[in-house]
């Protein structure tokens, strides 16, 4: 079974959204496919108060509820359904497969798949996710203003997250696996310089504790095997992002970690009709805002392109 649309949007959290409700407005009777995480990362996420436009803060599922209903407004058709298979072969029309069976013909594709934390594993982190436990420190540092936290992590993410909230809590608990960071060496001297940051070395988390919100953290030294009790609030995981981008790695130019490389200046792809906008693309800010600014971006490329081909 296949269909046609002019402009296939792939995933539904800011960028995906932003680029459906830019797309409609545009007349481009845009498609969009949720995604196996219908509304993306904000939705295992709690209060959102950096996003222009919600002076209160909003909580991130009601969020993305309303970027939704305003994309169904402008009238996207939005369905619930999973990109696994792409051929970007020919350069007329590119053919994306929902769920392994449902063929999908279209000139321009926007790419709005973003990216998904790297987490340590432990039930008692996925538990208290959004409720004591974070992958982003500038999304959710503030809230633990003045309070004990701890970040695992030994990378330059980590550092720069560590030092980002060294400025706002009290005591900072940086939990790192080996003997040495892995991050820069300019990364390295300024965290080792703050003064309420401490580096915990050849450590590891066994247990997050709490039962309605982070209360504790319980680490082993690796090589005493001797374990403490942290006395924390807050917990962040800062090991790395994982780009949603393995079904276009064939013929769609990343980088190393798999992130998608965009022309500079654009969201173009080395696929000519073939877009990308939000974390899937995005490996330095990873904002809601930043993901939906670029999202804009890829539905006026899109609608430019579409132009160009006379088929808009």
């Amino acid at each position: 079974m296949s269909e046609k649309t002019s402009c296939l949007i792939i995933g539904s959290g800011p960028a995906g959204y932003t680029a459906a409700i830019y797309a409609a407005r545009a007349g481009m009777n845009p498609l969009l496919y949720t995604g196996g995480q219908p509304g993306g990362q904000l939705t295992i996420t709690t209060d959102v108060e950096n996003y222009p436009g919600y002076p209160d803060g909003v909580q991130g599922p009601q969020m993305m509820m309303e970027f939704e209903q305003q994309a169904r407004r402008f009238g996207t058709d939005i369905r619930y359904g999973l990109a696994t298979k792409v051929d970007f072969s020919d350069s007329g029309f590119h053919t994306v497969t929902i769920d392994n069976q449902h063929q999908i013909e279209t000139p321009a594709v926007i790419i709005a798949t973003g990216a998904s934390a790297k987490w340590l594993g432990l039930e008692s982190e996925q538990r208290l996710n959004g409720h004591g436990v974070s992958a982003c420190a500038v999304c959710d540092g503030f809230f633990f203003r003045n309070q004990d936290v701890a970040i695992v992590g030994g990378g330059d993410t980590a550092c720069e997250e560590a030092s980002y909230l060294a400025k706002l809590c009290k005591k900072v608990y940086m939990i790192v696996r080996r003997d040495t960071l892995r991050a820069s060496q300019i990364m390295q001297k300024r965290v080792m310089s703050l003064p309420n940051l401490e580096i915990l070395w050849n450590t590891e988390t066994e247990e997050i504790l709490g039962e309605k919100e982070v209360t504790g953290a319980r680490v082993k030294n690796l090589k005493t095997g001797a374990t403490q009790i942290l006395d924390v609030t807050g917990f962040f995981v800062a090991i790395g992002h994982q780009p949603n981008t393995d079904i276009f790695k064939e013929t769609i130019k990343m980088d190393e970690a798999g992130y998608i490389q965009t022309i500079k200046g654009s969201t173009k792809t080395n696929v000519a009709g073939v877009f990308a906008c939000g974390d899937a693309q995005d490996n330095v800010y990873r904002q809601a805002v930043t993901a939906a600014g670029t999202g804009c971006m890829a539905a006026l490329d899109a609608e430019r392109y579409l132009a160009e081909k006379g088929l808009h």
